[in-house]
């Protein structure tokens, strides 16, 4: 199991800091996700500062650009970064594609599987001169000309995840997709008994095996060693889960262990923006259940023993920071080297 790191929202000027002392550390992987800055900015200095980490989005929101948008991105960052670069896209919900980003939501999964086969058309053109010859629904790519394009790279094979929760994107990461973004609001029974089978299924439709695809996520831990900072980030995590719960699109992981009645009364809370309250519905059992508590020194050991044979590669829902506890986190990555 691989051990990576996600990148706190920072400014640019920090991110080379960052790089070079996670690649120095020993993670595996440095993921960037879109929440306060783009996704894809931070990754060029990560490329740049760094030469063994793997870097990535987890994610970057798909629909508000198009799929060459995307793939000139990508393109440049695998070019950058000799070949260490993963595309990981995700659909966002409605509310946020049609609110905050200001664009129409229509069928999402149908959507961005057209948008993956059209990114993989579209480096294909650019890497063996293949002729521009995707139309689908949603997207067409039939024009590129000398000027536009911009040659084969060293590193053509971009690896695309995806991230989502529901049935159709766990089969379409099966089917198509070389990595899946599992969302920090899990628990192990959603994983075996909803998200494997329904992965399984888009892999046995392609013809494909396990093996061909990687499946990670970013863990939440209850850590310290203090009964005063384990409290602490007990209420930081409940507070997490209950945001993430108050969404419609994760009821399913809820309703795993019978609690669905939570997911409504979460959103309710929500939209009335009583933020207390939502973390209120968040019991020390439902802590329990998506959440793995441990003293610092028993961190790594823990979170491998949650996931062993089920995960490949995990990161903790935490901030890694050069010069903050720096022991520490040498220690945890010690552990899965």
């Amino acid at each position: 199991m691989k051990l990576d790191t996600v990148l706190a929202p920072t400014a640019l000027r920090d991110v080379p800091a960052l790089a070079r002392a996670a690649d120095a550390i020993g993670f595996a992987g440095l993921w960037t996700a879109e929440t306060s800055h783009d996704p894809y900015l931070p990754l060029t200095l990560a490329a740049e500062h760094s030469e063994r980490i793997e870097l990535g989005t987890a994610i970057a929101v798909a629909f508000p650009r198009s799929p060459l948008v995307h793939a000139q991105i990508a393109w440049d960052l695998a070019a950058q970064s000799n070949g260490r670069f993963i595309l990981g896209l995700g659909t966002q919900v409605k509310g946020h594609n049609e609110r905050r980003f200001g664009i129409a939501w229509e069928a999402p999964g149908p959507r961005l599987r057209e948008m993956i086969v059209c990114i993989r058309a579209i480096w294909d053109c650019w890497q063996n001169g293949m002729k521009p010859h995707f139309e689908g629904r949603h997207y067409r790519f039939t024009l590129m000309t000398p000027f536009f394009d911009p040659g084969p790279i060293a590193h053509p094979q971009i690896p695309i995840w995806i991230a989502g929760v529901n049935t159709y994107m766990l089969e379409l990461a099966g089917e198509l997709c070389d990595g899946f973004h599992v969302h920090p609001f899990h628990s192990l029974r959603y994983l075996r008994e909803t998200l494997l089978p329904e992965i399984g299924r888009g892999l046995a439709r392609a013809g494909r095996s396990r093996s061909d695809i990687v499946l990670a996520t970013s863990a939440f831990v209850i850590a310290g060693d203090t009964d005063e900072e384990t409290a602490r980030a007990k209420e930081a995590v409940r507070m997490q889960i209950a945001f993430y719960a108050s969404t419609r699109t994760y009821a399913r992981v809820l309703a795993a262990h019978g609690w669905s009645d939570v997911s409504a009364r979460l959103n309710e809370k929500a939209a009335k923006g009583d933020w207390s309250g939502m973390a209120r519905e968040i019991t020390d059992e439902m802590l329990d259940v998506y959440a793995v508590t441990a003293p610092w020194d028993g961190v790594a050991a823990a979170v491998r023993a949650r996931y062993d044979g089920i995960l490949d590669r995990v990161a903790l829902y935490l901030p890694f920071r050069p010069g903050d506890a720096p022991e520490r986190w040498r220690r945890i990555v010690g552990a899965f080297a």
